[in-house]
């Protein structure tokens, strides 16, 4: 294979298709993603058993499928991106659209996405509806070749940082002896994140995303010390994590 792979299933695949398995067990998409893309378009219109399988693959990059006589592991380590409307009528909290979901109907919308597996996707980004006057501007704004460029910049940090470890090539893969060894706080930086942990109610697993999360944004601006701007903006990347998003 030359390039990575990008798998973009639709919302009616069984659970088997999307984690592998079968009679005589098979790959499914996330093994067939791996060091690649998933992309799950419109996350809330699959069927919430079939997300529920990927909660343990997602931790730990690989899917074990057992039968009666033998044992199968696939590789899974692949990055998970999904969108979604921000409720079934697309305008949630819109006061100026003509058509408007409920409190109960965005309640029933979300549902259908736990929060386990929220827990384990490290950005959720809220997309504002865009204006006319953006969307006619005629100034261009930075190029993707300039942001490919900042990004392979700080993938090549990241693989010098890990050259040791075999098993470890960027920051999401870190585990807890890393971090605590690459993503060193000071008083004022962790007074912060304390703040942010006891108000938003975020859990064990979200302080370590926030810490990678922070980490790669240091390492974006060719950082070596995670400041206080790095953790504040790593917490505003988990908006589904706070109290009263739903209005």
């Amino acid at each position: 294979m030359r390039a990575r792979p990008f798998r973009s299933p639709h919302h009616t695949i069984s659970d088997v298709a999307l984690v592998g398995g079968g009679s005589y067990p098979q790959p499914g998409e996330i093994s067939l993603a791996h060091n690649g893309v998933l992309f799950l378009y419109e996350l809330p219109e699959f069927k919430r058993s079939a997300l529920e399988v990927m909660r343990q693959p997602l931790e730990d990059r690989e899917v074990t499928i057992s039968r009666a006589k033998f044992t199968v592991c696939y590789p899974a380590s692949f990055m998970l991106v999904a969108s979604m409307n921000p409720s079934p009528s697309g305008y949630f909290n819109d006061d100026t659209a003509a058509i408007r979901s409920s409190q109960s109907e965005m309640q029933r919308y979300m549902s259908k996405i736990s929060g386990p597996l929220l827990d384990r996707i490290d950005l959720h980004i809220e997309v504002n509806p865009v204006p006319f006057d953006k969307l006619s501007t005629k100034e261009t704004s930075e190029s993707s070749a300039t942001i490919r460029a900042r990004l392979t910049d700080a993938r090549e940090v990241q693989r010098l940082r890990f050259r040791e470890n075999p098993k470890v090539f960027h920051n999401a893969q870190m585990i807890t002896k890393a971090l605590r060894k690459h993503c060193q706080l000071s008083d004022q930086s962790l007074a912060l994140l304390q703040q942010a942990m006891e108000k938003l109610k975020l859990s064990a697993r979200a302080y370590d995303r926030i810490l990678k999360v922070a980490r790669t944004i240091a390492d974006l601006e060719r950082v070596e010390a995670i400041q206080n701007h790095h953790i504040a903006e790593a917490i505003q990347y988990r908006s589904l994590d706070r109290e009263g998003w739903l209005g």
